[in-house]
């Protein structure tokens, strides 16, 4: 999820750098800084989004194809090389003269990159292509509960139609900038492109998520049975016959039924409390017995204080001359280590 996070904001700044370079805004203060908006923000994250689905498809095949561990650490290295290897194209952008890359045409209002920079550009683009569809047919004999090759060829197929309108504009229209019509095609299918390849990934499983959860995670269960990934996953027989895994289970269920809130224990607590005689909440005056008070342990026992009393809800009645602060500083330790969360 992480990659496609930095890939939904790579695709964000790739759009903030073609509104100056598009010319939709005046060139005037910050957005004069043509070389900043073309090099550093317009091209650099066009072609950090491609680096990103590239790490994202080398993961999987690493994994699925070269039966090789893909770590945090794996693809951190991996990202600041491709980072690296962008920004180095793009400083050596900045440190040729501007007559050969990009220069800001003052009297016209209009960032202008040359047509020798445009041409150097997208083919660096169509190389960073090529590497994903090298990386998506490998990709196609994948197993099938993380076989994404469909979405994969789908994310080619819409770059290849965005990449080959970048290329006819950026050389059959030199002024492009200039036209209207022409600068508002060039944004709205860059903007498109990015968009769409994002939800050409996250579009199926957060429809199913949202409006099929129930039936959508035993489809996922049942082929990560069927691929042999059963016990990586801790895949096993739920209650009702179905499949579940330990992340969607509890820790101690019967440790749970017994911490709910239940009006029955409420005498107990008051024995508790009030120094052992079973008095009722609903009639008398109650008087706090302080040295049941002052025992540590009646608030460290976890099977003693209902679930009420465990964080900050305050839901229990109020208890003559008990500081309302009392349970104001959460779990105790050892509470903390029970291993059973209830928030």
């Amino acid at each position: 999820m992480s990659l496609t996070t930095l890939l939904h904001m790579a695709g964000i700044l790739w759009f903030v750098g073609n509104i100056p370079s598009n010319g939709h805004v005046r060139l005037i203060g910050v957005f004069a800084l043509c070389k900043f908006w073309i090099i550093w923000v317009r091209v650099l994250f066009c072609f950090v989004y491609v680096s990103v689905l590239i790490l994202r498809f080398f993961a999987l095949d690493r994994v699925f194809n070269q039966n090789k561990p893909f770590r945090v650490k794996m693809t951190v290295i991996c990202l600041c090389i491709l980072v690296l290897v962008n920004v180095l194209y793009c400083l050596t952008g900045q440190l040729i003269k501007d007559e050969l890359t990009v220069i800001g045409e003052e009297w016209m209002e209009v960032c202008d990159g040359t047509l020798e920079y445009r041409i150097a550009c997208i083919v660096f683009q169509w190389i960073l292509w090529v590497g994903v569809a090298v990386l998506i047919y490998r990709l196609r004999n994948i197993q099938s509960s993380f076989n994404e090759f469909r979405e994969s060829l789908a994310i080619f197929v819409v770059a290849i139609i965005t990449l080959t309108e970048t290329t006819v504009t950026n050389i059959a229209f030199r002024y492009y900038p200039l036209m209207l019509g022409h600068r508002i095609e060039k944004t709205m299918m860059d903007t498109l492109c990015a968009n769409i390849m994002v939800w050409l990934i996250l579009g199926h499983p957060v429809y199913m998520c949202m409006f099929h959860r129930r039936k959508y995670e035993t489809q996922w269960l049942e082929k990560l049975t069927k691929d042999g990934h059963k016990n990586a996953y801790e895949v096993s027989s739920g209650g009702g016959g179905g499949l579940t895994t330990a992340y969607a289970k509890m820790e101690d269920e019967s440790a749970f039924q017994n911490t709910q809130l239940n009006f029955g224990t409420m005498d107990v607590m008051a024995s508790a409390f009030y120094g052992g005689g079973q008095r009722s909440y609903y009639g008398g005056d109650l008087v706090a017995d302080e040295s049941g008070m002052r025992d540590p342990e009646l608030f460290r026992n976890p099977d003693t204080l209902p679930i009420a009393l465990r964080n900050n809800l305050h839901i229990h009645r109020p208890v003559l001359n008990m500081p309302p602060s009392m349970f104001a500083g959460g779990y105790p330790s050892d509470v903390q280590e029970s291993g059973r969360r209830v928030l």
